[in-house]
């Protein structure tokens, strides 16, 4: 994967009237990437997209494509796929119809038959769009993003309305597009599909880009979580706790320690671990406390705690 950057962001702001949609946002998209973009309802991430695809002006800052401004469509759309949330297709063209129109108009060269192929979408080929399902039509619009294998895809919440099945295919059409060298762009509101596929992920909370990084990085800045009850009248365990609707819990940085000791305290004790869970910190507990908004690590830390002890 190669550190120069196929997307970069400088200081980008987009406003509608007195309205701060992004504030002061700057990130980068390496060559051959798989960079997850996240956020809150309201975050940004949409607005950002718009002006990466050149449907929307910045307001201050620059972008750039390939070094290209993304406005500059003669340059930069034939190179660039993408997955809207919704797509206007029309109703009265069949899915082998449309797949050929979106390709034309790329300006890329493709065979509609393997499109349909990697999309799944063989089968239903001379069917209508209007007799498409909601899932179905997904898989059209992956179809008209990927044809022509482009150098940069943007997917914007791919799997929403798909079948397990579907998902997997997706995702599998899209392995073998980072494999040819394409650079991927996500959004999702299922963040176990980030947290399994990004490279990095940036996360968003109104208008600004509030932390970057790998998995590994974003979650390492909270502690894991060990959480457990205990019966009545049983001693105090040897290590720190917390109350938490009803639940035990225990804060650490060194999960693999601290639950050996924990459980051979209730060994030689002879206590049971009621409802024991331990887990290392995952992407949605960064993710909450981030839609939190917090302003000091005290208060980061409480959030947390009471986040896992649901």
């Amino acid at each position: 994967m190669s550190a120069s950057p196929v997307i970069d962001v400088d200081h980008l702001t987009v406003t509608y009237g007195d309205f701060i949609a992004v504030r002061d946002l700057s990130l980068q998209v390496r060559r051959g990437e798989l960079y997850a973009l996240l956020g809150t309802n309201g975050a940004g991430k949409t607005s950002t997209l718009e002006v990466l695809e050149g449907h929307r002006r910045a307001a201050a800052g620059a972008v750039r494509i390939f070094g290209e401004s993304p406005t500059n469509r003669r340059a930069v759309r034939p190179r660039m796929g993408t997955m809207l949330q919704e797509s206007g297709f029309s109703p009265d063209l069949t899915v082998r119809e449309s797949v050929g129109l979106f390709g034309a108009l790329s300006g890329r060269q493709d065979d509609v038959d393997r499109v349909l192929g990697i999309s799944a979408l063989t089968h239903k080929a001379d069917t209508g769009v209007s007799q498409l399902s909601g899932g179905e039509k997904r898989r059209l619009d992956f179809a008209t993003a990927v044809y022509g294998g482009p150098d940069l895809v943007i997917l914007d919440e791919p799997t929403t309305g798909l079948d397990v099945q579907s998902r997997d295919a997706l995702w599998a059409a899209v392995d073998r597009l980072r494999d040819e060298g394409a650079t991927v762009v996500l959004t999702t509101h299922y963040l176990e599909e980030a947290q399994q596929r990004a490279d990095r992920i940036g996360l968003m909370h109104q208008g600004t880009l509030r932390r970057e990084g790998t998995v590994a990085e974003l979650t390492q800045a909270l502690p894991s979580v060990i959480s457990f009850a205990l019966p009545e009248g049983a001693p105090d365990p040897p290590v720190d706790i917390a109350h938490a609707n009803g639940a035990l819990l225990v804060e650490t940085s060194s999960l693999q320690e601290d639950l050996y000791r924990l459980l051979g305290w209730a060994h030689d004790s002879g206590v049971e671990l009621r409802e024991l869970q331990a887990g290392a910190t995952r992407l949605d507990d960064v993710f909450r406390v981030i839609s939190r908004d917090p302003t000091t690590p005290a208060h980061e830390r409480t959030q947390h705690v009471d986040d896992r002890a649901h």
